[in-house]
């Protein structure tokens, strides 16, 4: 192998392992999130479109993509409703009563009068009694059509009804009515007004079956003449007329609102319309055609507009993750990658809820695990990118779930999304160990019940008691389903890409952990060392901002390498001669500078996160181990040779603190050691020695790869004061009580 290989080689590795911040895979990344929000939403806005033609045989099922209305089963099923409705008759009080009434009254004036005979006055009853009938109706139709209260229609047909069904009073009726006495006249007037009154009442369509009820009604009355029942039933007769008519247009109309009325006819999503090998008819050809569903012409504008919705709601994330940044929380292409696998398994958990709700109710959808996505980015990425996202999700979901024919978006599970997520990412983002997952998926399963019980009061009509039981049951197993996939894949997304979540952070910090119990066991004075750094640096991370438990954790750790060499650090050396004394200072410096190195060693081995190795490694920096340097200076003196070092040899290996957590943990380090260097320190020496401490590392260029600002180190020197007086309270003696007392120079 040429040296120029093994060069080409280091240069892929280099190029391989700088894809976590390069700008052209981010750029990549975001046009695959880009790619998996058209792919995901292209079922339910892109219906597939098929190439047939009427005559042909298909080779494989058309299926339906989506609910797809049937237009002539549609009508078929209209007309069938519409041949269903019965006539519809108007009844029509005409007060007929109030006719014969008038006419007895008449017949009874004319009887009293003596200079008519009764030949003369059967004369003019045979003609006024007939036209009283005939007119009394035009009358009424008249009216009426003056005041608008009934159709032009229906007065029609009623006078049409009425003519048809006119009775003609015999005329031997005209020759008896003149022998009536004044009594028989009165006591007719009773019964027949009485019996008219009656038999109006019910609702006559043929005037002939109320008229062979006369007979039976007067034989059965008061009257006693045989004449007189005779005159009475001839004129009730004539009288008699039909109420009860054809009323044309409310029949239509009633036609018109039955073919409205009648639901359209659906082929439902996932039924086969075509089976492979039958040949199109022209009626499927139709229905394809209908819907859009054939490519007899291109449209490339759906395309588009699913493009620019794809590139909006990526663009959304892409803003929101600049933004980000230049508050300086920084997002590498490992956490993008990931989100965009949080992405593609909600999104796929969506669509296979969606193929549950094919065939059967709306209320199917209520089982998607809806704050899968939400809970997921909280626990590994950040709360702020989960509301981000929630949004984006809801979105997705009121699309994939959508059942409504004609819309684009469901609203429901739009908003039902939306709800579940925000209660748990509310739930979720002070985690602290593994339950309060499923606490959170409880309060998931809680909120999400409110929300259906809202759209079913918005919606009432839609729903009935069981179906609002069946979408309470499923929310509730969404949402334990929810708890179970998101314990499932957290170890998987934390191992996987190296990611180091709140939960993790726990686990790692309980004392009963092999690493730790062999630090308290072999070294207890770094043990002591570390709780006292994790304290000091949580409470400066996290007036910063940055990772507080990160850094804690991180400082349980820092110095777990000290357990190779305990007794070379001075921590550990109680009532024991300090090694260092009594070896060269060459061989002390590369003692100490080696438990950075080892400790990354025992991580790995234990298979700790990068992040918690990254602060074994960094805490220290390229720092420069001044008292071994000088002493190594005065030994060569003493020798009377030249150095063969130089200062870099006594610098820790690096590299320089990366991260915030990183440095924060190095100053904490530095010190806790040199607070406890001292016998009786004072407030001002503390101080003190915080100031040189960070000015000393800021000289050193120490945090030039961390982006520290010159405010947050302000910040940090004040709360590592107020910290360490909280901590060594008992300790520390305040100026006006003691003099100051001489520093001595922690030597390791």
């Amino acid at each position: 192998m040429t040296s120029k290989e093994p060069s080409k080689i280091n240069s892929f590795y280099s190029r391989l392992a700088g894809w976590k911040t390069g700008r052209g895979t981010k750029y990549i990344l975001f046009a695959l999130l880009l790619v998996i929000f058209y792919a995901s939403l292209a079922p339910n806005l892109l219906p597939q479109r098929f190439d047939i033609h009427v005559g042909a045989a298909t080779d494989k099922d058309i299926i339906a993509p989506t609910q797809l209305p049937n237009n002539k089963a549609t009508l078929q099923a209209q007309e069938e409703a519409a041949e269903r409705v019965e006539a519809v008759y108007k009844i029509v009080s005409m007060h007929r009563d109030t006719v014969i009434a008038q006419m007895l009254e008449r017949i009874e004036s004319l009887n009293q009068d003596d200079q008519i005979s009764s030949a003369d006055k059967a004369q003019i009853y045979s003609q006024e009694i007939p036209d009283r009938i005939r007119n009394s109706v035009a009358n009424f139709i008249r009216n009426q059509r003056e005041s608008d209260n009934y159709s032009s229609q229906l007065l029609d047909e009623m006078q049409r009804t009425i003519s048809n069904q006119t009775y003609s009073i015999p005329e031997e009726t005209f020759l008896k009515i003149p022998r009536l006495s004044n009594a028989d006249v009165q006591q007719i007037s009773q019964v027949a007004t009485s019996i008219v009154s009656r038999l109006m009442s019910d609702q006559i369509a043929d005037a002939q079956s109320a008229r062979a009820r006369v007979a039976e009604l007067v034989n059965t009355s008061s009257l006693e003449s045989r004449t007189a029942r005779e005159v009475a039933q001839e004129l009730i007769r004539g009288v008699l007329t039909a109420n009860k008519f054809y009323d044309e247009e409310a029949t239509k109309a009633a036609k018109v609102e039955a073919r409205e009325n009648t639901p359209v006819v659906y082929v439902q999503q996932g039924e086969v319309i075509v089976p492979a090998g039958q040949v199109i008819t022209q009626d499927m050809y139709t229905l394809l055609d209908e819907n859009n569903l054939l490519k007899n012409e291109v449209n490339y504008w759906p395309q588009l507009g699913l493009f620019m919705l794809s590139f909006l709601l990526t663009l959304g994330v892409y803003l929101f993750i600049r933004q980000s940044a230049q508050r300086g929380m920084q997002y590498n292409n490992a956490q993008l990658l990931m989100l965009i696998l949080i992405f593609v398994i909600t999104v796929l958990a969506f669509h296979l809820v969606r193929i549950l709700q094919i065939g059967n109710s709306l209320y199917f959808g209520y089982l998607v695990p809806a704050a899968l996505g939400a809970m997921l980015i909280t626990l590994l990425l950040d709360i702020h990118l989960a509301y981000v996202c929630s949004i984006i999700l809801s979105v997705l979901a009121s699309v994939i779930l959508n059942m409504r024919q004609g819309e684009m978006f469901d609203y429901q599970f739009g908003l039902f999304t939306l709800v579940v997520s925000f209660a748990a990412i509310h739930s979720i983002h002070r985690a602290s160990q593994r339950s309060t997952i499923l606490k959170a998926g409880i309060m998931t399963c809680l909120f999400g019940a409110i929300c259906v019980l809202t759209l079913v009061l918005l919606h009432d009509n839609e729903w009935t008691r069981m179906t609002v039981l069946y979408a309470l049951g499923f929310t509730f197993v969404g949402g334990l389903l929810t708890t179970v996939l998101v314990l499932g894949l957290m170890p998987f997304f934390e191992t996987t890409f190296g990611i180091l979540s709140a939960l993790k952070l726990i686990e790692l910090s309980n004392p009963n952990h092999p690493l730790l119990r062999k630090l308290l066991i072999e070294t207890p004075g770094t043990y002591h060392h570390s709780v006292m750094v994790g304290n000091l640096s949580e409470a400066a991370a996290e007036a910063i901002g940055a990772n507080g438990l990160l850094c804690r954790v991180g400082s349980y750790y820092h110095d777990i390498g000290k357990t190779k060499r305990p007794g070379y650090f001075i921590e550990n050396q109680n009532h024991m001669e300090n090694p260092h004394d009594s070896i060269d200072p060459k061989l002390s410096k590369s003692i100490i500078i080696a438990h950075a190195r080892d400790g990354v060693e025992m991580q790995k081995e234990y298979k700790l996160p990068k992040p918690i190795r990254d602060i074994a490694e960094q805490h220290h920096g390229t720092t420069f181990l001044y008292f071994f340097y000088q002493k190594a200076l005065k030994q060569a003196e003493e020798q009377g040779v030249e150095p063969d070092f130089t200062e870099e040899d006594f610098r820790y290996a690096g590299p320089k603190a990366q991260t915030k957590e990183a440095a924060v943990v190095g100053i904490a380090d530095s010190v806790e050691a040199a607070v406890r260097s001292l016998k009786q320190p004072t407030v001002e020496q503390v101080e003190t020695m915080i100031e040189k401490i960070i000015k000393g590392r800021l000289d050193d260029h120490q945090f030039n790869d961390c982006d520290l600002t010159m405010k947050e180190l302000d910040v940090i020197a004040q709360t590592l004061k107020e910290a360490v007086m909280g901590i060594f309270h008992s300790r520390i003696e305040y100026p006006e009580d003691v003099k100051k007392p001489d520093v001595k120079e922690n030597k390791a």
